[in-house]
């Protein structure tokens, strides 16, 4: 089954307090959209993610996107200009389906703690009953009030559920209940509202009380103690070092710095980067770079550095790794090295699809002491930190 998940995600977030639109918060260092786009992109099924924003941060959010996915990833990524509400924005991106959707999940921007297991279980609702929602039982004595906010009535919670999302439905179902709403003048909450008024039966499937919404400032707190309870942090320390030698390019965290010399080795020789896939494959436990790449593999012979890199981020992203930061030095004597500083960390950020502020490169001389002082070769070292979820096997 075909499947696309719409992410509206255009709502000004005043009732967070923060200065940014709750969406655009970062979590530990990751943006809230981000983190709610990405469990989709983990279920096979789902062919596209549509995130709707605010006009005037399309272009903004799409750069943030694009600096935490990997370039597979944000093939399966769109970003459109979302309406002035809910509604509106949801319609937008059933707009821009592809054709041959068949099942369309909508999801809560501000719903960082979804699970692809959530996911599943809406499509297989959607699959077998036309339309599903994840929801809760409801647990706590709900009591109504009047206008002075005195005890009216206790409610009888027996049968009620929390609605969540994603909620999902046919294509054609959901495209039904929408052109009926824009007849009828309706508004509804969310999707399954609109099903309602459609008289389309809507299924309920297990959520999860992680799954909640961020919406207030104290909503803001409980994520980010969940993103330091669930995260486990792991560091990596690596080192590198290159002889001069003539005729090959000199080559630096993947820029080519004019200078007489290169250096020697088996692929491109860029000793930063390797220093870089070193600290990375040490914080995974997963070795060192010649057990990965050879130099007795002719696959690797002259080639480029930040490819090999791009590999060891995906065996980290298959892991559910990811960079939180790196700190690189570099130790050279000659060439001087300030005016290349930027260049390289623009270019190990894009291989790595992370911001350029998880990046850092110094460089330094020994005082003309050693092999590096005597103008012989290059060394590097890189620290890493990576972050993974505790329990990978997390199901909810």
């Amino acid at each position: 089954m075909i499947a696309a998940a719409v992410i509206p995600a255009a709502g000004s977030g005043v009732r967070c307090g923060s200065a940014l639109p709750k969406q655009f918060v970062a979590l530990d260092g990751k943006p809230v959209l981000v983190m709610s786009i990405a469990p989709f992109l983990a279920v096979r099924e789902i062919s596209i993610v549509i995130a709707a924003v605010p006009g005037d941060r399309r272009e903004t959010a799409a750069a943030m996107l694009a600096a935490f996915f990997s370039p597979e990833e944000r093939q399966r990524i769109v970003v459109i200009a979302g309406g002035p509400t809910r509604q509106e924005s949801v319609r937008a991106g059933l707009s821009a389906l592809p054709a041959e959707t068949e099942v369309v999940l909508v999801h809560d921007a501000a719903r960082p703690f979804v699970t692809p297991a959530i996911i599943e279980r809406c499509l297989e609702g959607a699959r077998q009953r036309g339309a599903a929602i994840a929801a809760v039982p409801v647990r706590d004595t709900l009591k109504m009030a009047g206008p002075d906010r005195d005890v009216q009535q206790t409610v009888d919670r027996a049968g009620l559920w929390q609605a969540q999302t994603p909620q999902a439905a046919r294509t054609g179902l959901l495209r039904r209940a929408y052109d009926l709403a824009d007849r009828d003048g309706f508004s509804g909450t969310d999707e399954a509202s609109l099903l309602e008024h459609a008289g389309i039966p809507v299924a309920i499937v297990e959520g999860s009380e992680l799954n909640f919404k961020i919406t207030r400032p104290d909503d803001l707190v409980l994520a980010s103690g969940l993103m330091r309870e669930e995260t486990i942090i792991t560091i990596g320390h690596g080192f590198d070092a290159h002889r001069f030698t003539e005729g090959r390019p000199l080559i630096l965290g993947g820029v080519t710095v004019p200078y007489r010399l290169g250096l020697a080795g088996h692929s491109d020789a860029d000793v930063l980067t390797h220093a870089f896939i070193d600290a990375l494959l040490g914080a995974m436990g997963q070795g060192d770079i010649g057990r990965h790449f050879p130099d007795t593999d002719g696959r690797y012979k002259n080639i480029s550095s930040l490819e090999l890199l791009r590999q060891v981020m995906r065996i980290a992203a298959k892991g559910r790794m990811s960079l939180i930061n790196v700190d690189m030095t570099l130790i050279c004597q000659q060439p001087k090295l300030a005016s290349f500083m930027e260049p390289m960390r623009n270019s190990l950020a894009a291989a790595c699809s992370v911001s350029r502020d998880a990046v850092n490169i110094k460089a330094t001389t020994t005082e003309q002491m050693g092999f590096t002082g005597r103008g012989e070769g290059v060394a590097a070292h890189a620290v890493v930190l990576l972050r993974r979820p505790r329990g990978d096997d997390r199901k909810e």
